[in-house]
C-alpha cells in the first residue's frame, strides 16, 4: 500500500502512462503517483480503478471524456494550484490523440507545473515492432472517416518522406487499409494488434493484402506505413539531383542519403544513379 504522507506529490498536473494491456507495464512510479494524487481524470473510472492497489483509499477519480473537457478544464486547473492532479487515458500515454492534451495547454497557459510520467505508448511500440525507419515518424492519430479526406491527409504526410503512423478501430481496419493502398501506390505497411496482450500480432505485408487479411479484426489497431520509394517517372530528376551534388562537391553516400529523402527512393536507388 502506497504511504500518503511521505513523498506526497507537489502540486500540479501530472500526464500518467499506463498499461496498453498488461498491467505489469505499469512503472513503480506510475503506480506511486496514481494512489497518491489529489484528483484523478481518466477516460473510464472502472478501468482505473483496476490499476489502484487493493485497499488503497486512493484518489478522486474524475471522468475525462471528449464531451466533457471543456467543462473539467477550471475544475482540474483550479485543484492543480493546490494539489497533485493527475490525468490518464483508458490505456497508454495521454494527451496523444485524447483530450487530455487540452489540459495539458491549458495547464501551460495558466502557469501551473506539469509532469511527465512516460511509459506504455502504441504508437511508438508499432514503430518498433515494425522494423521500418524509426528516426523520421509522422504521427496521423485517427485518420477522417470519408476515405476521400483521408487519401488526402495520407498524401499530404507521404510527401514528408517520413514513416508514417495511424490509429484505426478493428471494424474500420480493413477500409482504412483500402484507402492507403489507393492513396500511397500499396505500400509495405504493418498492423499492430492486442500490443502486450496474449494475442498479440504484428503483421507486415502490401496494404492490399492486410486489407484482406483484416476484414474483420479485433482489438485496438495501428497501422504503421512505410515510406514508399520514388515512382519509376522520377528516375530522371534523382539521376539530375545527384550530379548536381557532385559538381557541388557532396560526397555520393552523403547525396544518396538527401537524394532518398527529398524523393522517397532508397538510399541504394538514388547510390546507383550517382554517374
Amino acid at each position: 500500500m502506497c504511504d500518503r504522507a511521505q513523498n506526497a506529490p507537489a502540486p500540479g498536473l501530472y500526464v500518467i502512462a499506463t498499461p496498453i494491456g498488461n498491467l505489469g507495464d505499469l512503472s513503480p512510479r506510475a503506480a506511486f503517483t496514481i494512489a497518491n494524487v489529489d484528483v484523478l481524470a481518466c477516460e473510464d473510472t472502472r478501468t482505473t480503478r483496476r490499476l489502484l492497489q487493493a485497499g488503497d483509499p486512493g484518489p478522486r477519480l474524475v471522468s475525462l471524456t471528449e464531451h466533457n473537457t471543456e467543462a473539467r478544464i477550471p475544475q482540474l486547473l483550479e485543484a492543480a494550484k493546490t494539489g497533485a492532479v493527475g490525468i490518464v487515458s483508458e490505456a497508454g500515454t495521454p494527451a496523444i490523440a485524447d483530450p487530455g492534451s487540452r489540459v495539458v495547454a491549458a495547464a501551460h497557459d495558466a502557469g501551473l507545473p506539469v509532469f511527465s510520467l512516460p511509459g506504455p505508448s502504441a504508437v511508438m511500440a508499432a514503430v518498433a515492432a515494425s522494423g521500418f525507419d524509426g528516426s523520421d515518424v509522422h504521427f496521423l492519430g485517427f485518420l477522417p472517416r470519408k476515405a476521400g479526406a483521408a487519401g488526402t491527409r495520407l498524401r499530404a504526410a507521404a510527401a514528408t518522406a517520413a514513416t508514417l503512423v495511424a490509429l484505426e478501430s478493428p471494424n474500420r481496419l480493413s477500409d482504412t487499409l483500402m484507402v492507403v493502398a489507393e492513396s500511397l501506390h500499396d505500400p509495405v505497411v504493418v498492423v499492430s494488434r492486442e500490443i502486450s496482450k496474449v494475442h498479440e500480432e504484428h503483421v507486415r505485408g502490401s496494404a492490399t493484402e492486410l486489407a484482406e487479411r483484416y476484414l474483420t479484426a479485433r482489438g485496438e489497431c495501428v497501422i504503421v506505413i512505410q515510406s514508399p520509394p520514388a515512382a519509376p517517372s522520377d528516375a530522371d530528376a534523382i539521376g539530375e539531383y545527384m550530379a548536381e551534388m557532385r559538381r557541388a562537391g557532396a560526397k555520393r553516400s552523403q547525396a544518396a542519403v538527401e537524394a532518398a529523402r527529398r524523393f522517397r527512393c532508397t538510399r541504394d536507388e538514388a547510390y546507383s544513379l550517382w554517374e
